[in-house]
């Protein structure tokens, strides 16, 4: 198709461009988002159709994407007659019913909790998109609030949002989880252009975003597959630092004795000391270069890889050691540090293919460091480095001659493949790798905010708007993640990716005329089956 006339306006952050159909003459308006290209390293444009231009008037008529004049001959409706979008935002409404979040949060926002459902609805179903774009959406669909939220009114009920009310919801919806299952918590960072959050710091980016960041903190129910609770902090503040304050959250929250599984970056003597004077069951993630660590494996290293202890599935070596933790616990009552003996397990674990795999990177970079010795490249950092592994010898005749020390290169590697949990609940350790594996569902929430949800980088100026957009984003995450959980269970990943599910029903329309009973559009097998799958009754 060929055009001419090709106008552009700013808008925003969007561009409006015009451009005129030669064979039909009709001049139509298109909506360019400018976005960063990952892979192509390049910047390139997300273009949707708007509408016609007018021209008479010069205004653009809204259409269904089809060319179509929205509201007007397609529908052959009446005066007073609306024509929506229904079959996403019903399923979305089906799914809030079904887990108690449409109740939860109506208990907790009484007079709000419909404009934050529709803004979660709109964050889920355009995929990335602005939320000054909202009133398209919102011309199109039906949804909670049944009406247009502008940019102004948005930031205004951003800033409503009392921590209170949020407290209230997180702890409704902390009983809703199953009572006896793990609860995986992790930590993220999303980078803010802003230097008026004073939260935003420079600290630990794990996707090294040379930005100021805030940290974000979730808990994830493992069987559930549902977040109940996040908590934002400076972006200074290290993983092993929060764990305490989460404890005091979940005792505030009047939540049961928890179990919860951690990565390594929590653990520290004081994390578990504390674990155990709260009565909580963990899981987490042990660093092989502790003493700890060392200690409890050399007694059965020799024996380790026997038929008996390997694991066809997951291709490992496994042995579970019952050991005693050294716990102190300080009584302010008493002014006295409590002394004890507590039993904990460690398990371990060796892949012959992580162990080929860490011997390649450590060879590799012994070579990286001893090129730099040679080179006379020698940096402050890599110091300890070079005297820990390298005998180095300056002569006048042959200059620098670097050694390798065997004995400390053999012991480096000596643990190379193992990895290891400690815990201090009695089960066997494919058990428990299990449990540590189904921790992934927080990664897989975090990809979710930070891609789908558009929190990767945020543009907020105001603590009240952060806090209350971070709430909106999180409820929006809680229906996102019952979908990804029905999809996996029942393999949809096959047939649909998340998208192309909800554009599935997306296109089911609803027909509403005043005095009359909602009439909802024709529904596929296909469809039907996608309703089934995601446990809700098909929209009668």
């Amino acid at each position: 198709m060929c055009y001419n006339n090709l106008t552009i306006k700013e808008d925003m952050m969007a561009a409006i461009i015009h451009q005129k159909d030669k064979r039909s003459g009709i001049t139509y308006a298109y909506e360019s988002i400018s976005y960063w290209d990952k892979e192509k390293k390049q910047s390139r444009a997300k273009r949707k159709l708007i509408g016609r231009v007018d021209e008479a008037t010069g205004k653009i008529v809204p259409t269904d994407g089809r060319g179509h004049r929205r509201g007007q001959a397609r529908t052959g409706v009446s005066a007073g007659s609306t024509r929506r979008f229904y079959g996403a935002t019903y399923l979305l409404d089906a799914i809030g019913k079904k887990i108690g979040m449409t109740e939860d949060l109506k208990a907790c926002f009484p007079d709000i909790y419909q404009q934050i459902l529709s803004l979660a609805y709109y964050l889920i179903l355009e995929e990335s998109n602005p939320l000054f774009r909202f009133e398209k959406w919102s011309l199109l669909h039906r949804h909670p609030f049944g009406d247009n939220i502008p940019s102004q009114r948005s930031s205004e009920l951003f800033a409503s949002i009392r921590e209170d009310a949020k407290e209230k919801f997180f702890r409704l919806q902390s009983t809703r989880r199953v009572e006896n299952e793990y609860w995986a918590y992790d930590t993220t960072s999303i980078s803010s252009y802003s230097e008026q959050l004073s939260q935003a710091q420079y600290g630990h980016n794990k996707e090294n975003d040379p930005l100021p960041q805030i940290n974000l903190a979730i808990v994830f129910g493992e069987s559930s597959n549902l977040p109940f609770y996040y908590r934002k902090l400076s972006g200074n503040i290290p993983d092993v630092h929060t764990v305490k304050q989460l404890l005091r959250d979940l005792k505030q929250m009047g939540t049961p004795k928890i179990k919860l599984v951690m990565d390594r970056g929590f653990y520290s003597k004081a994390n578990i000391d504390m674990l155990l004077q709260n009565h909580q069951k963990f899981l987490i993630s042990l660093r092989m270069s502790l003493k700890l660590a060392q200690d409890t494996l050399d007694p059965i290293y020799d024996t380790f890889r026997s038929f008996d202890h390997y694991d066809s599935d997951y291709e490992l070596y496994y042995h579970t050691v019952a050991t005693t933790w050294d716990y102190e616990a300080y009584r302010p009552t008493k002014k006295e540090t409590l002394i004890a003996k507590k039993r904990i397990y460690i398990h371990y674990y060796y892949n012959i293919e992580k162990a080929a795999e860490d011997e390649k990177r450590f060879d590799r970079r012994l070579g990286e460091l001893s090129q730099e010795i040679l080179e006379d490249r020698r940096l402050t950092k890599h110091e300890k480095l070079y005297a820990k592994y390298f005998t180095i010898k300056q002569t006048p005749k042959r200059g620098t001659k670097v050694t390798i020390k065997d004995e400390a290169v053999r012991k480096a590697k000596r643990y190379f493949g193992f990895f290891a949990f400690i815990s201090n609940e009695t089960m066997d350790a494919i058990s428990a790798l299990e449990i540590y594996r189904n921790k992934d569902v927080v990664e897989k929430a975090f990809g979710n905010l930070k891609e789908r949800l558009n929190m990767r980088r945020m543009l907020v100026s105001s603590e009240q708007s952060l806090d209350g957009k971070l709430f909106v984003e999180f409820v929006a995450l809680i229906y996102l993640s019952y979908i990804k959980k029905q999809m996996q269970r029942y393999k949809l990943f096959k047939t649909y990716t998340l998208q192309s599910l909800l554009d599935q029903v997306d296109v089911i329309e609803c027909f509403e005329r005043p005095g009359h009973r909602l009439q909802v559009g024709e529904i596929l097998q296909k469809q039907k089956k996608i309703y089934e799958y995601m446990g809700v009754e098909v929209p009668a």
